[in-house]
C-alpha cells in the first residue's frame, strides 16, 4: 500500500486536497457540503432492485442542502445512455486494479454522475452483477474493488478534478472497499456506509488480496477476514465513521444473531458505539397518483372511480374474472427472500374467499415456474406475467385492494409505500421496514410469523375489511397520506453529514493548533 499512502502526501494540496487551516475556512462559511454518492445503481440508468431507487431519489432530495454528486460504473447501458458524458479526469491503477478513465455525465435534471470507465470490467452483455442467465461475474471482486478504490482516489485528490468530497457515502457491498481504501490511503474524510440488504455480502477468497492491493493486516477477525474469506460488506462496516441503514427495525434486527448474517458482533460494536443508525427510507415524489403519466388518463381519482378503472386494466392483461370481490397482487422479485412460496401456497384460500391475485415479476427460476403454474389451477382468478414494466407495476398498486409482501426479512421495502400511496393495502411480515411502515389495522395488516398459517390470518382481516365499504376507504385514505417522500425524510442524513464533516473539521483544527504550539 506504500504506493497509495505516498501519493497521497505527495498530491493532495496540489491536487485539492485542502490544508487544516483552508479547510476549516471553508466548512464554517459554505454549508452546502461536496458529498460522493458511491452506489453500483441508478434507476435513471442501470437498476436491479431498491438500491437504484434510493440511489436515484436521495442524492436529488440531498441536493438542496449538499452539492451531492454520484459515482458509478460505465456499464454498457450507461456509457448507451443519451445523456453525453465528457472525460475530466484519470485514474491510476493500483496492484491488480486497472487504470480507468473518469467521466461527467449531467442528467436533465442537473444531477451529476460520476461515470467509472473501464470497458473490460464494465461494459459487458447481462447486468450489473452477472452475466444474462444470472451467473455473477467471476472477477466481482475487481469489478467493485475498482469501485471503492475510484471513490478514495477521488477522495484523495488523485482524480485530475478539482472538485473533492467533504464526506464519501457508500452503498451496500458492492462500495463497501471505498472506505478501506480510503483508511489504507490515511485519508481522513469522513465516510458513511449504508447496508441495504445484508444478506449480499460480496465475499472473495483470501488470495485475492495482493491482486486487490490489500495490506496483510487487514484480514483479521477485526478487519475484513470473514471465515476465512475477504467480505466486503464487513470492510464498509468496519472502516467507515458510521453505518446506516434502511429502516430503524432492521438496524435492532441486525445486531442479533438471527438476523446479523454472521456479522452480528461487529454490528452491536458500532451500534454501541453510537455508530449505527437506522434512517428509514422514503419514495420519489414521482410516486404521485395526481400527476403519474402511467396511470389512465382521467382516471387517478384512486379513492374512488379511478380505483375501479384500473381495476379492469389489470384484469384485462392479467385474464382474471371481472367482479368487484378483493383484487390482490403481487409486485415483487421472485425469490425466498421475498416469501413468494407463501404466497403460492395460500393462493387457493384467496381464490375460495372470492378474491382474485394478479402477479408481475421475475426471479429465481424454481419460483417463476410456481408462480406460473397458478393461472393453469385457478384460471380467471390469478393472473401472472414473469418479467417487469413500469407501466403494469403502477397500475396493479392503483388499481388493487391489496398488496401481498410476507418478505422473510425486509431491510426497509419500498413496494409497501408504494402500494400504500396508490390506495392499496399492504398485507406484511411484522419485520424490518414494513414494520416501521405499515401501522396494522390502519395502513396495512401485520403478520408475525413466516408461516402460512399466520400469513393467512391476515389475509382473512383483509377479507373482512373489504367486506366493509366504510371502513376500507378509511384505510385506503389513511395509508394514501402515511408515506413520506424523501424530501421530507433526508433531516436525519443531513444532521449526520454535518456530525460528522464537524468532527472532521475540529480534529483538523486541533492538529494545525497542536503543531502551531
Amino acid at each position: 500500500m506504500g504506493y497509495l499512502v505516498a501519493s497521497v502526501h505527495r498530491e493532495g494540496t496540489a491536487r485539492g486536497v485542502l490544508s487544516a487551516d483552508s479547510w476549516n475556512v471553508q466548512t464554517l462559511q459554505d454549508q452546502r457540503r461536496k458529498i460522493l454518492f458511491v452506489t453500483p445503481e441508478l434507476t435513471d440508468l442501470v437498476k436491479v432492485g431498491g438500491l437504484g431507487d434510493v440511489s436515484s431519489s436521495l442524492p436529488r432530495a440531498l441536493n438542496k442542502q449538499h452539492d451531492v454528486r454520484i459515482l458509478m460504473p460505465g456499464y454498457r447501458e450507461v456509457m448507451a445512455s443519451p445523456n453525453p458524458i465528457r472525460i475530466v479526469g484519470q485514474l491510476e491503477g493500483h496492484a491488480g486494479l486497472p487504470p480507468c478513465r473518469l467521466g461527467c455525465m449531467e442528467l436533465p435534471d442537473g444531477l451529476i454522475v460520476h461515470v467509472l470507465i473501464c470497458p473490460d470490467l464494465y461494459e459487458r452483455e447481462g447486468y450489473p452483477y452477472g452475466d444474462s442467465q444470472g451467473r455473477d461475474w467471476p472477477d466481482n471482486h475487481i469489478r467493485f474493488a475498482r469501485l471503492g478504490l475510484a471513490a478514495a482516489q477521488i477522495a484523495a485528490g488523485q482524480a485530475g478534478i478539482s472538485w473533492v468530497p467533504q464526506l464519501v457515502h457508500a452503498n451496500d457491498w458492492p462500495a463497501g472497499l471505498a472506505p478501506a481504501y480510503m483508511a489504507w490511503m490515511k485519508l481522513d474524510t469522513p465516510s458513511v456506509f449504508t447496508i441495504h440488504n445484508l444478506t449480499y455480502q460480496g465475499l472473495c477468497d483470501a488470495g485475492c488480496m495482493p491482486e486487490l492491493g490489500i495490506p496483510g493486516e487487514a484480514f483479521t477477525p477485526e478487519g475484513l477476514e470473514f471465515y476465512g474469506r475477504l467480505s466486503f460488506m464487513k470492510a464498509g462496516i468496519v472502516y467507515s465513521s458510521h453505518v446506516t441503514t434502511v429502516s430503524q427495525t432492521y438496524a435492532r434486527e441486525i445486531t442479533t444473531a438471527e438476523s446479523g448474517c454472521g456479522l452480528d458482533g461487529i454490528l452491536r460494536y458500532k451500534a454501541d458505539r453510537g455508530e449505527m443508525t437506522g434512517i428509514t427510507n422514503g419514495i420519489d415524489q414521482n410516486w404521485n397518483p395526481e400527476n403519474d403519466p402511467n396511470l389512465l388518463e382521467g382516471s387517478r381519482d384512486l379513492e374512488g372511480d379511478g380505483k375501479r378503472a384500473h381495476r379492469r386494466y389489470i384484469e384485462e392483461r392479467f385474464g382474471l374474472d371481472q367482479e368487484d370481490g378483493p383484487l390482490f397482487v403481487v409486485v415483487s422479485r421472485l425469490v425466498h427472500q421475498k416469501g413468494i412460496d407463501l404466497t403460492a401456497e395460500v393462493a387457493g384460500d384467496i381464490v375460495a374467499a372470492g378474491g382474485r391475485i394478479a402477479v408481475i415479476g421475475r426471479g429465481e427460476a424454481h419460483l417463476e415456474a410456481t408462480m406460473s403454474a397458478l393461472p393453469e389451477r385457478f384460471p380467471g382468478r390469478v393472473g401472472v406475467q414473469i418479467g417487469f414494466n413500469e407501466l403494469d407495476a403502477r397500475r396493479m398498486f392503483a388499481g388493487s385492494d391489496f398488496l401481498l409482501m410476507p418478505s422473510r426479512f425486509e431491510p426497509c421495502g419500498l413496494s409497501q409505500m408504494y402500494a400504500q400511496r396508490y390506495g392499496s393495502l399492504p398485507i406484511a411480515r411484522r419485520t424490518g421496514g414494513l414494520a416501521d411502515t405499515i401501522e396494522d389495522g390502519v395502513t396495512g395488516f401485520l403478520f408475525d410469523e413466516g408461516t402460512a398459517q399466520s400469513y393467512l390470518g391476515a389475509i382473512h382481516r383483509a377479507i373482512n375489511a373489504h367486506e366493509h365499504p366504510k371502513l376500507i376507504q378509511a384505510m385506503r385514505h389513511r395509508a394514501m397520506a402515511a408515506p413520506l417522500y424523501w424530501q421530507e425524510s433526508v433531516s436525519p442524513y443531513d444532521r449526520l453529514y454535518q456530525s460528522l464533516i464537524k468532527e472532521r473539521a475540529s480534529r483538523a483544527l486541533v492538529t494545525q493548533i497542536g503543531r502551531r504550539t
